[in-house]
């Protein structure tokens, strides 16, 4: 009988993703749920919501300290690249929503950012969905694009930076909390994008 189950992951990353398993299911679902490749029209929502989430970390992204630990972060953020996709969509660019993080401590900003960091990798499936609608990495899903240097090495660069640090208990659980609060936030940022109808072009 093996104990793995119980046993505490050695890397800060895979506990990471242990905890998020559940609300990064839930929000796997609602994706689905809400049908973004079927119809241009879906997969504005699905930018709108993306772009609001994006737009709420600018500031974490441009942050003097995490850019410390993390030198290439301003280059990662894709705000500018969502935004971009909703003027090709013809779709306005919304209103920000209440209830955006502010000002977390360095530890929650890292679990915030090691979500939007990880979403990269589940981008690269959604571009090819993105396609059969007529998208592409330079027109309406540039957000969901190949970054500089690869999304497999951009991401264990940022991984092992991330298991590399030396945080504190309270850290470890600011860490977690943001982490978790990324994925709760985009699920209701996602609800409320399918909530408002579509301007019709």
């Amino acid at each position: 009988m093996t104990t793995q189950d119980t046993q505490r992951p050695a890397l800060r990353s895979q506990r990471l993703n242990q905890i998020t398993n559940e609300p990064h299911t839930k929000l796997d679902a609602l994706v689905k749920a809400h049908a973004p490749f079927e119809t241009q029209a879906n997969f504005a929502r699905f930018v709108v919501a993306q772009y609001l989430f994006q737009s709420e970390l600018v500031s974490l992204y441009n942050d003097a300290e995490l850019t410390a630990i993390v030198p290439d972060l301003p280059a990662r953020c894709r705000a500018e690249a969502a935004k971009a996709d909703l003027a090709d969509l013809e779709t306005e660019v919304p209103e920000p929503v209440t209830g955006a993080v502010k000002n977390p401590t360095k530890a929650e900003a890292l679990g915030w950012l090691f979500v939007s960091e990880g979403s990269k990798l589940g981008a690269a499936f959604l571009i090819k969905r993105a396609v059969g609608l007529g998208l592409s990495e330079t027109f309406g899903a540039r957000h969901l694009g190949e970054p500089a240097g690869g999304r497999a090495e951009g991401w264990k660069s940022f991984v092992k930076t991330l298991d590399g640090l030396v945080l504190s208990a309270q850290e470890e659980a600011e860490l977690d909390k943001g982490a978790i609060d990324a994925f709760n936030r985009f699920t209701v940022l996602l609800e409320q994008a399918y909530a408002t109808t579509p301007e019709l072009a």
